[in-house]
């Protein structure tokens, strides 16, 4: 296929900015509720010479509200789509921003990357394991700048955690652990109904198999269906996993990974496991990673659940880092403590309030990044949130597959278990298929 093919319309462009203080102008995919967040924080980097251009949503009622909401930031009018494909082809757009259910990141994004468009895409980076890589090729292929939404790596109290912990702060670090205890309702049963007025049904399930349209399968609860989400460890777990990689240095994929679980306490029709324990081994690193998912009643730790209750919230969320020396607990996104020696006295600690949902830090970064054309000046580039993903998706073949499994960290692959490589990628709709040569 050559560079002027095009894939359901969309041309590939080789499109570069003539001037790093052109102003930018992006475009948000996906308004229902994280896409708010990129509305907000983007519209706040006017000062920068950045300018909200076009908003995008297949739901015509939520596209309306994403629009009034900018315009009272704003004072202004801008471009609405309800097709991402006719948003590609709009030449006046430099840059993507994706907050659209996870079965959409990764073709969303290669087509953006081939339409000349730099993209900041919300994680999980990937619905599957194979697409994370065909979304490296992509961004590498076309010159892309792709920022993963893993914010934490923008934070500086988190930089300064991660930066103390590699100089030894608890000595030897021998085990990481995460959690996600979110306090998570039944999403109840499936019952089909006609599709909403104003929903453009075929787009929003786009790659994913079409099944009669059911509340349980879209708006926000969409994460607990295989064909479209990933369940909690996919969802929440991401920025966690990609912490305790982080703080690791853990630059390649695990080889050895377990997962058990279950869809405990609901009586309803989630697919995925709201209970689950996930746990992987490097080969070469003397050290154990693990992750948990809880979705109801349960304990604080490590002092996490304390930091999210002073905010009035009711979960815990953070990763513990143990070492040879003492411990380092990260809550949340925005700060760091330690405790050391066998008495477990304080020791260098830090705190940075505000929203970490809205990291303007992270969001800055990107356009820095597409106003010197330089990959390597992301915080979180494509690269990083494809390993962090990874580690969701293999943690969730192993508890579809019931089995511990061995990886092939170089290959991508499971040597000798076609079942288990069955699930790093999945069958795509057509039109909307995902190419064989990005």
């Amino acid at each position: 296929m050559s560079a002027g093919a095009s894939i359901l319309g969309i041309p590939a462009i080789a499109a570069s900015r003539s001037s790093p203080n052109d102003r930018i102008r992006v475009a948000i995919v996906g308004l229902k509720r994280r896409g708010m967040k990129h509305i907000e924080c983007f519209h706040q980097l006017a000062k920068d010479n950045v300018e909200v251009a076009a908003l995008c949503d297949i739901d015509e009622s939520v596209l309306k509200r994403g629009l009034s909401q900018y315009e009272k930031l704003s004072g202004k009018k801008i471009k609405t789509f309800i097709d991402l494909r006719d948003l590609l082809q709009d030449p006046s757009i430099d840059a993507v921003s994706f907050a659209t259910p996870n079965h959409w990141h990764a073709l969303g994004t290669i087509w953006a990357c081939r339409a000349g468009k730099d993209v900041f895409l919300e994680k999980p980076a990937s619905h599957t394991l194979n697409e994370g890589r065909k979304l490296i090729e992509a961004a590498r292929k076309y010159d892309r700048i792709v920022q993963h939404g893993t914010q934490s790596r923008s934070n500086a109290v988190m930089q300064e955690g991660i930066r103390k912990l590699k100089e030894g702060v608890i000595g030897e670090v021998y085990m990481a652990r995460g959690m996600a205890y979110k306090w998570r309702e039944s999403i109840g049963r499936v019952k089909e109904e006609p599709v909403p007025p104003g929903v453009h049904y075929d787009l929003w399930v786009g790659p994913a198999p079409m099944k009669p349209f059911a509340r349980v399968r879209f708006h926000e609860v969409w994460h607990y269906s295989w064909d479209y989400g990933n369940g909690e460890i996919g969802n929440q777990g991401v920025h966690q996993l990609d912490i305790m990689r982080w703080g690791l240095g853990l630059d390649m994929h695990p080889t050895m990974i377990q997962s058990m679980g279950g869809h405990f306490v609901h009586r309803d029709d989630q697919e995925t496991p709201n209970t689950q324990i996930a746990s992987y081994q490097y080969e070469g690193r003397n050290l154990l990673l693990q992750f948990e998912v809880r979705h109801w009643i349960t304990n604080r730790e490590a002092g996490i659940g304390d930091v999210f209750e002073s905010r009035g919230e009711e979960n815990t969320v953070g990763v513990i880092f143990y070492g040879s020396e003492g411990y380092m607990v990260m809550p949340g996104y925005t700060s760091y403590y330690t405790f050391l020696g066998r008495a477990r006295k304080p020791g260098p600690k830090a705190e940075s309030t505000g929203d970490p949902a809205a990291n303007l830090d992270h969001f800055a970064n990107f356009i820095q990044a597409v106003r010197s054309r330089k990959a390597a000046a992301l915080t979180a580039d494509i690269s990083e949130g494809h390993l962090s993903a990874a580690l969701s998706h293999l943690a969730n073949i192993a508890y579809r597959t019931g089995r511990t499994l061995r990886f092939d960290a170089l290959a991508e692959r499971f040597p000798n278990d076609e079942a288990a490589n069955r699930l790093l990628s999945r069958p795509y709709r057509p039109p909307y298929v995902m190419p064989d040569q990005v």
